[in-house]
């Protein structure tokens, strides 16, 4: 209830109006900044990259490395990955810090399983440092994988350490303690972090596991954070083919993203979100570059290169990704030498030069608030694609909308949509016309419109 004080001549008077209560949730500042990124990068290097076998999730899991030593990138140039990626259009770029085999890429003091151990440049490299400046230098927003829930080396599998009775307790309690500092350390080491990412969650430390969030939050209070049982900032999209089903929105009714009733459920929600939810939890695409054909691993394996996706399947993910609300993560893979392949990194400056000769540049663009965003095309034009955009800093208002154009016989409906959110990019067959609007048919509260793009694609 809302009270004003009213005077009229010499009366005076307190009206009483009902108003809705805010109860969309909005975006954070570091949310708005990871969605606005649309694409990023996240780089896979570890031991079994120098093994010369094929990449075995199941056996990486749980049989260690026969031999460390392995490991000896006599080329490295973290800056040749980054600039790949810039050059790609890339806004952020994340490095597996540690993966399954419990290795870390950097001078710990915590962990013995790092590159002090190494013959590698006398065990003073830092892989971690290497990434984050070079990140920097280009202009790159810096971010951290972690990963926690599976350590061949130390035997830790789904975050439980092996052993019975008081020494498996013991070893539970010296592994959180071990996580926790790492996680202090690359907090604390390698300047402000875009993003940190615990790879299938940190589970919650009511459950025995280690208690990461406050360290997080702690040292890195920009940080998105990514995830665990106690917050989830952001969500998987519930597949690692690069892509969200349609719609799919930034929302969703609770407070971490694996939570729900069933497996059936809780796959729905991560795919498609819930427009009614509670919680501003919106949608990552995933997928490694060298996915395609029947391969699906992060990690570079000899003879692969038949494996990276053409060109049309990753504008395909373009489309399915950031086309529908959600931010596209590649995961690409440095050689054994220490460098990105050419064959890739060709790809990615393909990838980006066809981005820009879609939408770069567009017949006419407009913003507005309410129902209804009429645009006038002069002369007429011939279209067949829009991009729409929210302004997500007002919450996702917009649940159903037609694009129409306007005929003789009147307005005729283009396209027609659910879910807008940061951005949604729609096509359909050629249409020539001089006056086309979006309508909004169903909201929660005025839309809010941040651009209204129309392209013709050839």
């Amino acid at each position: 209830m809302l009270s004003l004080a009213v005077k009229e001549g010499n009366d005076a008077y307190i009206v009483f109006l009902p108003v809705r209560k805010q109860t969309r949730p909005l975006p954070n500042e570091r949310q708005i900044a990871w969605q606005e990124a649309e694409l990023g990068a996240v780089f896979h290097y570890d031991l079994h990259v120098f093994d010369g076998e094929k990449y075995n999730q199941h056996s990486n899991r749980v049989n260690p490395v026969n031999d460390y030593q392995v490991f000896n990138p006599q080329s490295l140039d973290t800056d040749q990955w980054i600039k790949a990626i810039k050059d790609a259009g890339f806004t952020f770029a994340i490095l597996t810090a540690t993966h399954e085999t419990g290795f870390a890429l950097y001078q710990s003091e915590v962990n013995p399983y790092c590159m002090k151990a190494l013959n590698y440049r006398d065990g003073k490299g830092d892989i971690v440092r290497d990434f984050v400046n070079s990140c920097r230098k280009y202009g790159i927003k810096p971010g951290i994988y972690l990963g926690i829930r599976w350590n061949s080396f130390l035997g830790v599998h789904d975050f439980k350490v092996d052993g019975t009775g008081d020494f498996r307790e013991n070893r539970q309690r010296w592994y959180n303690e071990m996580v926790e500092g790492m996680v202090k350390e690359v907090c604390t080491n390698y300047g402000e972090l875009f993003e940190i990412w615990f790879d299938g969650g940190a589970d919650h430390p009511d459950n025995g596991a280690p208690d990461v969030l406050p360290i997080v939050l702690k040292y890195q209070p920009n940080c998105l954070f990514y995830h665990n049982k106690q917050l989830a900032e952001v969500r998987w999209g519930g597949s690692e083919s690069g892509t969200v089903p349609y719609p799919c929105w930034a929302t969703f009714p609770n407070f971490y993203s694996h939570a729900g009733d069933t497996q059936k459920e809780r796959m729905e929600l991560l795919k498609h979100g819930d427009p009614d939810g509670n919680y501003w939890m919106p949608a990552m695409s995933d997928a490694p570059l060298r996915g395609y054909n029947g391969r699906h691993e992060w990690f570079w394996e000899p003879g692969d290169e038949a494996h990276v996706f053409p060109l049309d399947n990753l504008m395909d993910m373009y489309y399915k990704s950031v086309g529908r609300n959600s931010t596209l993560i590649m995961g690409l893979t440095p050689d054994p030498d220490g460098l990105l392949p050419e064959v890739d990194v060709a790809r990615l400056k393909e990838w980006r030069a066809e981005i820009q000769r879609r939408f770069s540049n567009p017949i006419a663009s407009k913003s507005g608030v309410g129902q209804t965003l009429e645009m006038e095309l002069n002369p007429a034009e011939v279209i067949n694609h829009v991009i729409i955009q929210e302004e997500i800093r007002k919450g996702e208002r917009i649940r159903e909308y037609l694009v129409e154009m306007k005929t003789k016989k009147g307005w005729q409906i283009i396209c027609s949509g659910e879910s807008i959110g940061h951005k949604r990019i729609q096509m359909f067959d050629d249409v020539k016309c001089s006056k086309l609007r979006l309508r909004v048919t169903e909201s929660d509260g005025v839309p809010q419109i941040k651009k209204f793009s129309v392209y013709r694609v050839d």
